[in-house]
């Protein structure tokens, strides 16, 4: 099992130090922002959605730990492409994760937080860009300008 967890910690880490779709995208329509007052994270998400309702571009901004960061940036990764109910399906498979410490049966790249399930507290961190992506997608449309 120490494998697992040394690429898990790994992915972490990667994504952390070289976060995918940081920034806004040129084409956003929507944003969101969401604040852990208990340990300063901060994440603003900006997307896209098309006329078909899925998410057409997607990116973040904001500071927060490894954790915060690199779950911002799998989410841009995992989110992109994807419906308001199937983003709220990823999500729901990130808590159970979050919840069990087990990953999922069809490896993603989301089985890299199971570890966070041995620290309740960070699961806020993990969490943090998933719910302001849900609720941009929820926010009227404003300029792409």
């Amino acid at each position: 099992m120490s494998d697992f967890d040394d690429l898990y910690r790994d992915l972490i880490l990667d994504h952390a130090k070289r976060p995918r779709n940081r920034g806004k995208p040129p084409t956003a329509n929507r944003a969101a922002t969401g604040d852990n007052p208990t340990c300063g994270d901060n994440c603003t998400v900006h997307l896209r959605l098309d006329d078909g309702g899925r998410i057409s571009a997607i990116g973040f901004e904001g500071s927060g730990c490894a954790i915060s960061t690199a779950s911002a940036s799998i989410m841009t990764t995992q989110l992109k492409g994807k419906t308001a109910p199937e983003a709220e399906t990823a999500f729901a498979g990130l808590k159970d994760i979050l919840a069990t410490g087990k990953p999922p049966e069809d490896f993603n790249e989301l089985a890299a937080f199971a570890g966070v399930h041995a620290f309740p507290a960070r699961i806020k961190c993990a969490t943090l860009a998933w719910h302001a992506a849900l609720e941009a997608m929820k926010t009227e449309p404003a300029s792409s300008s």
